[in-house]
């Protein structure tokens, strides 16, 4: 019989505001919000700390919204490399732990313990431990959900760690009917607002509910509900009803050959003409053919599109097509993406493109051709990307980047949309 295994989901309380008040203690006891650009007090909140939030504010409503709410906030403008480097710290801690830790997201960070437990004591003295360790080493508190599987980890310290007063909870499988499913069904992982509407409308309102209902008649209703086969949205609400994950944690989870490369860019205007949306072509054709020649792979299948700002009324397309032969070279993966674009562009104002490559396989097997010196252009390319990678995005470039559509200037000053 296989061991149980004991899994903790650690997540990190206001990450982002924390981090921050870390490195400023004179902080500590403000209200305190991260956000776009307070300078201009504009922008849309990424975090608030508690104290922010008992002003009655929330992530992702506007810094103006804000401010009128809590006229004393500290506003903090983000530093998405200095996150990026605490949250791998707080994974390197837990790895002292055990070796199977997988980050979840940013503020998130999976650990099996189970090996661990003769080491270091019980599972809750582990993750009192853990949470001092972090605490002392970078300044952030974090919450620790316990569970016996990867959702169940999740949702003890999503429903019961987060309010608790030491930021631990530990959710058995005996406690699932008294403890988990007589919440609502909107609590259960992976349940958002539109999904929960549709459970209530089958009379389903509670997590015991989804529980208990046999998996064929699950099925059903969803089928009829949404009149398409949803047998595997089915099952999947209906295993993690009842604390099914067979999912390990897995170290590598994040680690594994993509099955495509693909860049955005959401534009600070709406570009009109296809002299501006050219540059914005060629530069996501840079960053892609730089990502696939760091990967070495070439890509077959090209994907390109885009959308208009208004979300009442949406315009835009996305398109793709195979090359006549797999390549990572910039040119011509911008000369195929701006013909695909002008085919099917309709001519309406543009706030978002896109721009992919799949069907990708190893760069050192292509069809050589008469006119084509793949050779040397490669190596033109791989000197470029090495003076990027060592000098940064903006030591050499491209003309046309560095007019007024060129977008490269302001987003190699950031990671994710937001600065570094």
């Amino acid at each position: 019989m296989n061991k149980e295994r004991i899994i903790m989901l650690s997540d990190c309380q206001s990450f982002y505001a924390s981090v921050e008040k870390a490195a400023n203690p004179e902080y500590s006891n403000k209200p305190l919000v991260v956000a776009g650009d307070p300078a201009r007090r504009s922008g849309i909140v990424l975090a608030a700390c508690p104290i922010a939030k008992d002003s009655g504010i929330t992530t992702a409503e506007t810094l103006r919204e804000a401010l009128g709410k809590c006229p004393e906030l500290v506003v903090v403008r983000p530093r998405m490399q200095h996150y990026i480097d605490v949250s791998a710290q707080i994974t390197d801690i837990l790895r002292t732990f055990s070796d199977l830790v997988e980050p979840y997201s940013i503020d998130e960070q999976f650990i099996d313990i189970t090996g661990s437990l003769s080491l270091f004591g019980s599972p809750r003295q582990i993750a009192s431990a853990i949470q001092q360790q972090i605490r002392t080493e970078t300044g952030v508190y974090t919450r620790v959900g316990i569970g016996y599987t990867k959702v169940t980890a999740k949702m003890a310290c999503d429903l019961w760690a987060k309010k608790n007063s030491d930021g631990l909870f530990t959710l058995t499988r005996e406690q699932l009917p008294c403890l988990l499913w007589p919440q609502p069904i909107s609590q259960l992982f992976m349940v958002g607002r539109r999904m929960s509407a549709h459970f209530h409308s089958m009379g389903l309102t509670t997590i015991g509910h989804l529980a208990r209902l046999p998996l064929a008649e699950l099925k059903w209703h969803m089928r009829e509900k949404f009149r398409k086969n949803c047998d595997i949205d089915a099952e999947l609400y209906w295993r993690i009803a009842n604390g099914i994950d067979d999912s390990p944690v897995q170290p590598s989870t994040h680690e594994t050959a993509p099955k495509s490369v693909g860049h955005q860019m959401t534009l600070p205007r709406d570009y009109r003409t296809m002299a501006e949306i050219r540059t914005i072509l060629l530069e996501l054709a840079e960053m892609v053919c730089r990502r696939c020649r760091s990967l070495m792979v070439n890509g077959a299948v090209l994907s390109v599109g885009c959308q208009g700002a208004s979300f009442d009324r949406p315009t835009g397309f996305s398109r793709q097509s195979t090359m006549s032969d797999p390549t990572n070279a910039t040119n011509l993966v911008y000369e195929a993406a701006v013909s695909l674009f002008r085919l099917h562009w309709d001519g309406q104002p543009v706030r978002r493109v896109h721009l992919s490559l799949s069907n990708l396989s190893d760069e050192n097997q292509y069809q050589l051709t008469l006119f084509e010196s793949r050779p040397r252009y490669r190596e033109l390319e791989r000197a470029t990307d090495g003076l990027k990678n060592k000098y940064g995005d903006t030591i050499i470039g491209r003309a046309v980047s560095f007019t007024g559509a060129g977008q490269i200037k302001d987003r190699a000053g950031k990671i994710g949309g937001h600065y570094k």
